[in-house]
């Protein structure tokens, strides 16, 4: 059993509950008349020197029995980050056990239940956080391929209230850091305007706000996303204002689930993550849990979906057009018109071509999450032809019926 599964359970003594990060090292821990055990083969998982392994610390502290040094660690974190409510509330059962036995994180008399689940929640999230070994030497299953100019991409767990960093070294994805977050507290799957649910999907960020034009709400700035993308759209997926923010100053950090759908780091993780952030460029995947891979892993799918692009270019550039129109779904919709329409409408144009010349590049490859055989490419088109030349950047959504890839989706990115 994760010993994170036994917080709030009743049966056990607070600071043995919050011992539950599955980073013990000691055998037991004695509080009044009762003990915990740690299973073998867990590990403490450290990630950086920040809050949040400084609070791994002082658990690791009471795990061991060190109570002194578990005060005098909680008085540091509190002295850096006194508005850590979390760590208040340790620091708070950590003095009452000094009278009596307690049977779960927060025993303060007359504390609002509301917020002692809240922060009950939010102890689990970064316990089974720190049951996790850093994903070193794998990868998201999602992440098939970055574009040169993608330096870095950020992949969203909900399950884990964890967003990762990644960074582009030859178009494959390393990690470099990972960070707590908050998402919307109905959950994902977003669907329309007030439903405070995060969307799940690939996106990419599409500004950056300064304190300036924020409300104190969003802490030091917000990065809003292209909620809702051209498949949102396509099934119907309303709402807008999708952000990765900050946290008002009076709060260090808030439960997993409290935002009204957008994902929310404390104010220090989000000047981490907003250093490697690119307007335009990086991408977001917002996944309900992340299957981790190696990278040969991603290898079939990849290819496969490379092959389908190159395929449809070169019948695209041959002119037959029966060949290139076999490419696209026959639930594929473009805009404004039917699809025997705008095939017409290709066969037309194409009549008009002498010969025609395409290139792709900058391309990026990343499989849909939350959805069976979907995948979405962006690249830069340069289009020639005897009577028309262009360069854009495009948008593909790809999927897999039977043995092929087909086009479902496609515009201007």
């Amino acid at each position: 059993m994760k010993l994170a599964s036994l917080l709030g359970s009743g049966r056990l003594a607070v600071l043995a509950a919050l011992t539950a990060t599955g980073c013990l090292t000691a055998d037991t821990l004695a509080m009044g008349n009762r003990a915990l055990r740690a299973p073998a083969g867990i590990e403490l998982h450290l990630r950086g020197n920040g809050p949040e392994a400084l609070l791994v610390e002082v658990m690791r502290d009471i795990a061991e029995n060190r109570l002194a040094s578990a005060h005098e660690q909680l008085d540091r974190l509190l002295a850096s980050k006194p508005n850590f409510r979390l760590a208040q509330l340790i620091k708070g059962d950590l003095l009452m056990a000094r009278v009596r036995p307690l049977a779960t994180i927060g025993n303060a008399p007359n504390a609002p239940a509301d917020r002692l689940a809240d922060l009950r929640d939010e102890a689990k999230a970064r316990l089974q956080r720190m049951e996790l070994a850093p994903p070193h030497n794998k990868i998201p299953r999602s992440l098939l391929q970055l574009a040169p100019d993608q330096k870095y991409a950020v992949v969203v767990d909900t399950d884990r209230s964890t967003l990762f960093l990644f960074e582009n070294r030859d178009g494959a994805p390393h990690y470099v850091a990972d960070y707590y977050v908050t998402i919307g507290r109905n959950g994902v799957d977003k669907t329309r305007e007030g439903d405070k649910r995060t969307p799940t999907g690939v996106y990419v960020v599409t500004g950056n706000l300064s304190t300036k034009k924020l409300s104190p709400f969003y802490g030091d700035g917000a990065y809003p996303i292209s909620y809702p993308n051209e498949w949102d759209q396509r099934n119907g997926r309303g709402g807008h204002g999708i952000w990765l923010h900050g946290t008002p100053r009076d709060t260090y950090s808030r439960p997993p689930r409290a935002s009204d759908g957008c994902v929310v780091l404390t104010n220090d993780d989000l000047t981490a993550v907003g250093r490697y952030l690119q307007v335009g460029i990086t991408p977001v995947i917002i996944t309900d849990r992340v299957q981790w891979v190696n990278d040969s892993d991603t290898d079939e799918d990849r290819s496969s979906i490379e092959a389908a692009i190159e395929s449809w270019r070169h019948d695209w550039e041959s002119r037959d057009t029966d060949a290139y129109l076999a490419h696209y779904s026959k639930s594929f919709s473009p805009d404004g018109a039917s699809l025997s329409q705008w095939a017409k409408q290709k066969r037309q144009i194409n009549d008009g071509k002498k010969w025609i010349k395409i290139k792709f590049g900058d391309m990026s490859l990343f499989l849909y999450p939350g959805e069976k055989a979907l995948a979405v490419s962006t690249f830069t088109q340069d289009y020639s032809s005897n009577n028309l030349s262009n360069v854009m950047k495009k948008r593909v959504y790809w999927i897999r019926e039977g043995s092929e890839w087909k086009i479902i989706e496609e515009g201007a990115a």
